[in-house]
């Protein structure tokens, strides 16, 4: 069948196009993708292109799609696999497959987001990885795998039992936590998590150097929330000091930051991170760039004298991103809040090349529809242009000016008509 999806050839080499896939075999699925977010992480896919670890060299023949973090219904379904998946059904993916590098939007001529369908391999489904769920709306579905890494580097961070030789998993309860460069919309998923935890911090402090991005969070996320959920929290600009670090010590009391996440990638970041850990602390690189020599300066004395740990993490697991289907569901965390705009399949090439220039936070694209990469926030003036929008616009505005269910089923049924 001729599917539309979007390719990668080469550095910044990615092509919206027309071109058939085979038909499926009785040991895979084919699934109709309804929405596919935006990721940072594919912008540095396609910048470094062959040369990223998760690309196969020959993608000047051999294209891969696009796109991870995406979301549909299963559209048809291998002999095989015929008791356990149902044609029409809602899914959602577990984008790092265990046990192998290769992963969707990545490393699969026929297996990415950015395209109206995709084929699921056998060897992915085997694995776990294709998920059944329902949920009110397809966006949802796709930001969980957004914030199942999150879940997943909060679960990754650990430190020493006292006396032994074993290692706590997570967080440490009562402690300290640092999100550096944390008022993206990753960081603002990441706050309401931490705040949501039955394991929490005494103390959570955001930093960011964008003073208008900071405040925003700081406007949503008050001081006084984090009070009402037993939290200290604090926001927190680096650029506002000639050295930050006695700043965010003092927050401290002196003692020092236990849990550390790295979510901006300039080495002087990782550096300010490395500089602030308590004794048996632990700093989670969590975000990078893409260029693989990328490095910075830690302090090997800590590690030695205070049994400092810096660890990363990418993805997460099944486990994770069940929880973050269940954070979400549940209302508990609202994918939306980072939603600033709306395209189609062909918003996708220009919006992922130019992601860092963009203005917003989160982009979220409909590759069954072509729509412009619109602004939530100008849905009201193109309403003389097409009525839709109007009512797009009073949708939102109902739910607190966010992106919504009710908004998506009117986005995807107006354009189901032509």
């Amino acid at each position: 069948m001729k599917v539309k999806g979007v390719r990668l050839y080469g550095v910044k080499d990615i092509r919206l196009e027309e071109f058939e896939i085979p038909e499926i075999a009785e040991d895979e699925i084919l699934l109709k993708i309804e929405c596919n977010g935006i990721a940072v992480s594919t912008l540095k896919e396609i910048t470094l292109a062959q040369r990223h670890l998760r690309v196969p060299k020959n993608i000047k023949k051999n294209p891969v799609l696009i796109g991870h973090e995406f979301s549909g219904t299963i559209a048809k379904v291998g002999t095989r696999w015929k008791e356990d998946y149902q044609e029409g059904k809602q899914f959602v993916l577990v984008p790092e497959i265990p046990h192998q590098i290769e992963s969707p939007g990545y490393s699969y001529p026929y297996f990415g987001g950015a395209a109206t369908y995709c084929i699921i391999p056998e060897d992915v489904i085997e694995k776990g990885c294709l998920l059944q769920y329902e949920a009110d709306s397809f966006y949802e579905l796709a930001q969980a795998q957004a914030l199942y890494s999150i879940v997943g580097s909060f679960h990754s961070n650990y430190h020493s039992k006292e006396g032994t030789h074993d290692h706590i998993s997570g967080i440490k309860e009562g402690g300290n936590t640092i999100i550096l460069g944390g008022a993206g919309p990753m960081g603002l998923m990441a706050i309401r998590y931490v705040l949501g935890m039955k394991k929490k911090p005494r103390r959570l402090v955001i930093t960011d150097t964008n003073q208008e991005r900071l405040e925003k969070v700081r406007k949503m996320i008050p001081m006084q929330e984090g009070t009402r959920h037993g939290i200290e929290l604090y926001y927190i600009n680096p650029s506002m000091f000639t050295d930050s670090v006695p700043v965010l010590l003092a927050i401290t009391n002196e003692k020092g930051y236990d849990d550390v996440f790295v979510y901006a990638p300039p080495k002087c970041v990782a550096e300010i991170g490395n500089r602030i850990m308590a004794m048996d602390g632990c700093m989670n690189i969590y975000a990078s760039t893409a260029d693989k020599n990328y490095r910075a300066g830690m302090n090997i004395y800590g590690s030695h004298y205070l049994k400092t740990k810096l660890i990363g993490s990418s993805g997460g697991l099944r486990s994770d991103l069940i929880e973050a289907l269940d954070l979400i569901t549940t209302g508990k965390i609202n994918p939306a809040v980072g939603i600033t705009h709306i395209g189609g399949i062909n918003a996708i090439v220009d919006t992922t090349l130019y992601l860092k220039k963009i203005p917003g936070s989160k982009k979220i694209t409909y590759p069954q529809i072509n729509l412009p990469l619109t602004a939530i926030e100008d849905f009201g003036k193109l309403a003389e242009k097409d009525p839709v929008f109007g009512e797009l616009d009073e949708s939102c505005k109902r739910h607190g000016g966010l992106w919504n269910p009710e908004a998506e089923k009117i986005l995807l049924d107006y354009f189901k008509k032509f």
